[in-house]
């Protein structure tokens, strides 16, 4: 079988990605600290009410209702057809808050005929704790993966590692906060399962990395274009990997329904980042931070017995 010789020059454009990636995550900060996340209800409190008719659900009637009494906050949508419809409220200071999609369900029963399909309630207490709990979870995750890293290769990969990672992690709420798509507990666990894809993807370029450093020991090879080289020696398994997962969450996203629609959007934009940082944040941290030939095979010297 005849070997396909890849050499795109990806390290050409390695400035210019860093300065690209630095103003979109400026955009990202800015769209996060001033409009926010557009928390669910795992995050903010509330009660989900999903119900479904025989034949097509009069949406527009239930929204005009809800709106001419008193529910203005909630939100009517359908849920994965066009008989089922979820209906969102947000969480009120009140001392019938547990009770409230009781009395919904009371009052839309005497104007629509329809079955009850689930109920569930988020107090705000216990949502502010898993959204507390969520960001401490992600923030240990990062720490025991630059350890790990730290360990298993020279300290400044762990540092590229980490930054892509915190790169891949400020798109993603940004774009999410930009959108103003929900952001629940399905979407974080689409996060944390981000850091790991970007991060076995990130390990796989080091390694060749490392691998090359070590064979070129005794040439005169400049840093750029042997990391350059290495990106190219991993490049088919990376577009192989991304592209047979993004087939996957395509159909999810497509199929899925609206309970999928934010997990599979935020594995979507996840993976074409992770793929872009893996190549560009975490290999040019390497270069902008001089590391060399020496600096790795010493430090694989130092670990051999």
């Amino acid at each position: 079988m005849k070997n396909i010789n890849i050499n795109f020059n990806f390290m050409k454009w390695h400035k210019k990605a860093v300065y690209l990636s630095s103003l979109l995550i400026f955009i990202s900060l800015i769209s996060i600290f001033t409009k926010g996340l557009n928390y669910g209800v795992d995050f903010n409190g509330g009660t989900l009410i999903e119900i479904s008719f025989e034949n097509n659900a009069p949406i527009d009637d239930i929204r005009k209702y809800l709106k001419d009494n008193s529910y203005e906050k909630s939100s009517v949508q359908y849920f994965g057809s066009g008989t089922d419809i979820l209906i969102r409220m947000p969480n009120i200071i009140s001392s019938a808050e547990a009770t409230l999609s009781n009395t919904l369900l009371a009052e839309l029963n005497r104007e629509f005929s329809f079955s009850l399909k689930r109920v569930e309630y988020v107090g705000a207490q216990v949502g502010e704790e898993l959204r507390d709990q969520g960001i401490l979870a992600a923030l240990i995750a990062l720490a025991l993966i630059m350890v790990y890293i730290a360990l298993r290769f020279e300290y400044r990969f762990s540092i590229g590692a980490i930054l892509a990672l915190l790169h891949d992690i400020l798109l993603i709420i940004g774009i999410f906060s930009i959108t103003q798509i929900e952001f629940n507990l399905s979407v974080f666990a689409a996060i944390l399962a981000v850091i790991g894809y970007s991060l076995n993807d990130t390990i796989v370029v080091f390694d060749r990395i490392r691998e090359n450093f070590k064979s070129a020991i005794a040439e005169n090879i400049n840093t750029e274009s042997l990391t350059n080289q290495s990106i190219n020696q991993t490049l088919s398994r990376t577009l192989i990997t991304s592209l047979t997962t993004l087939l996957v969450l395509i159909s999810l996203i497509i199929f899925g329904g609206e309970i999928l629609f934010g997990f599979a959007f935020a594995l979507i934009t996840g993976v074409i980042i992770g793929t872009y940082s893996s190549i560009y944040i975490a290999s040019s941290t390497l270069l902008m931070m001089n590391i060399s030939v020496k600096d790795v095979v010493i430090e694989v010297n130092e670990d051999s017995p």
